[in-house]
């Protein structure tokens, strides 16, 4: 397997809208197989019926696509391969009839047992346990020994049971205090004693295979190269590493990603998080009618899918250089798994924004120029000439991070300013503004009002007149765009044109009085 054709797996759960870190889970697979030229796998880890969530599939499909990230092969991939391709199906709950035989070899093996504890008896034993002092009882290589189980019964009972159709599951049987050892390809080596470890449930009740169990099977049949996941799977790794000893198959690489934490570090980044502060924690909208469940994402606030990306990549990995804005091929070509770390990374919104306001700027003219005339429309029903709409966008796009932001900007560009900032007018507006500002309004009127000759006017205004910029043209701007904050005036001056300029300054000159 470590000498063939590098194949990974991105496995989520459709239990909801899938989580900006699931998001970085799939997209450092999908970097990774593309960076050693193999195949990304997208599959559905629906076993757990109880927490599945209509339209949540449809999500992840989704929100991977936006991402540009889509699978090679599994579920997303149906329109490049049949089916999906050659493993289907790629959802877990389809594929039930697939595990029965491997269950019953690791039974027959006797590495693993029937258990026919009912749920009420096991939190008995543990309730017992936990008036004892032991809050941590584990059903394990010690305490199995006195359960209801096919270690403990006979195989007349055994067999009685099952004839009555008694529930029972199947539970992996741990050995008793050894070493389990694997290499993590971003933690090293891994190595946790047996004991730590319990007798998980392999086959549920209902039939339907554990996680454990499933993605085990389905990655070996898959032939799954190297199991790239989040740090919270790491506990498992122990017994799913043992599993493929169990069936003599030989073990993928395994490599545990770090959690994205909150921004003050403290604890795993949350929907809560989020909520509080005000930033998405999610790639898309979410809007479940079931449960009445909303979530905002970050495509409809106004991000770039490339800078959204390039952000996530940042969360836990680091190229080794100074450069920080990457395209998704550039991130292919740069990604390793040895500059993963290992310590958790801090979520920064202000990073993610700045991030988005790289991509901005790399944009296309043409893409960009399109997207500010259309949100332009549906915003304020403008609709400018393309050559005008070209100069505003480059008057405003230094310090926009999304287009909304060139438009939310250049509202003076649009209409005439409703009010004036009340401590500018206090500190900058004085007696001799009025003189200052009908003078010039007479001068540039002799210009034709391009930004170039409107500046250069204005220059020898203030120097025939020994005066200063600071006296001059903060009131300037503020007659005619409502603010001393901003670009060019000049320039401003130009698109908006003469005849609405001197309405602006004989406006300001009756209300500022």
């Amino acid at each position: 397997m470590k000498n063939s054709r590098v194949r990974v797996r991105f496995a989520p759960s459709p239990t909801g809208p899938l989580h900006m870190g699931g998001v970085r889970t799939a997209l450092y697979n999908y970097l990774f197989a593309k960076k050693h030229g193999g195949d990304f796998l997208l599959r559905i880890e629906d076993t757990d019926r109880s927490r599945f969530v209509q339209g949540a599939e449809k999500y992840i499909v989704d929100a991977l696509g936006w991402c540009g990230i889509s699978p090679d092969e599994g579920i997303g991939a149906e329109d490049k391969l049949t089916n999906g391709g050659k493993h289907h199906p790629y959802r877990q709950s389809e594929r039930k009839d697939i595990y029965g035989p491997y269950v019953q070899t690791l039974i027959d093996s006797e590495l693993a047992y029937l258990a026919f504890d009912t749920p009420n008896e096991l939190s008995m034993v543990r309730e017992r346990a936990m008036e004892a002092g032991n809050p941590n009882w584990q059903y394990n290589s010690i305490t199995r020994t006195s359960m209801k189980n096919s270690l403990t019964l006979s195989k007349t009972d055994v067999e009685e049971k099952k004839k009555v159709g008694e529930p029972y599951v199947v539970r992996v049987k741990m050995p008793r205090n050894e070493e389990i050892k694997f290499h993590d390809e971003v933690r090293g080596w891994v190595s946790v004693n047996s004991m730590n470890v319990d007798d998980k449930v392999l086959l549920k009740s209902d039939g339907l295979p554990t996680y454990h169990l499933a993605n085990v099977v389905d990655d070996r049949l898959m032939e799954i190269t190297h199991v790239i996941r989040g740090e919270e799977w790491l506990p498992s790794a122990p017994l799913h590493v043992l599993l493929y000893d169990y069936f003599n198959w030989e073990r993928p690489s395994f490599a545990h990603l770090p959690l994205l934490l909150r921004p003050d570090g403290n604890g795993k980044l949350s929907k809560r998080d989020g909520d509080k502060l005000g930033f998405p924690v999610f790639p898309l909208n979410w809007n479940n009618s079931e449960t009445n469940e909303t979530a905002s994402g970050y495509k409809e606030a106004g991000f770039y899918a490339a800078g959204f990306v390039n952000m996530l990549a940042f969360l836990g990995w680091n190229p080794g250089t100074n450069q920080e804005v990457f395209s998704l091929d550039e991130l292919i070509s740069s990604f390793r798994l040895e500059k993963v770390s290992k310590a958790g990374a801090r979520f920064d919104f202000d990073k993610a924004r700045w991030f988005n306001q790289q991509h901005l700027r790399l944009r296309p003219k043409k893409d960009l120029l399109k997207e500010y005339l259309e949100l332009l429309k549906k915003t304020s029903g403008h609709v400018p000439e393309k050559n005008w709409a070209k100069k505003s966008l480059d008057l405003f796009m230094d310090r926009a991070e999304f287009v909304k932001d060139i438009i939310s900007e250049s509202t003076y560009l649009f209409e005439d300013p409703k009010s004036y900032d009340n401590k500018v007018v206090e500190k900058k507006w004085n007696s001799d503004s009025p003189v200052f500002i009908k003078t010039l309004k007479s001068l540039f009127s002799q210009t034709n009002y391009t930004s170039e000759s409107l500046e250069n006017c204005f220059k020898k205004y203030l120097s025939s007149s020994s005066l200063s910029f600071g006296q001059v043209g903060p009131v300037l701007r503020l007659a005619v765009a409502g603010t001393t904050q901003g670009p060019s005036i000049f320039m401003v001056m130009e698109l908006i044109g003469q005849e609405s300029t001197e309405r602006r300054i004989d406006s300001a000159l009756m209300r500022l009085q």
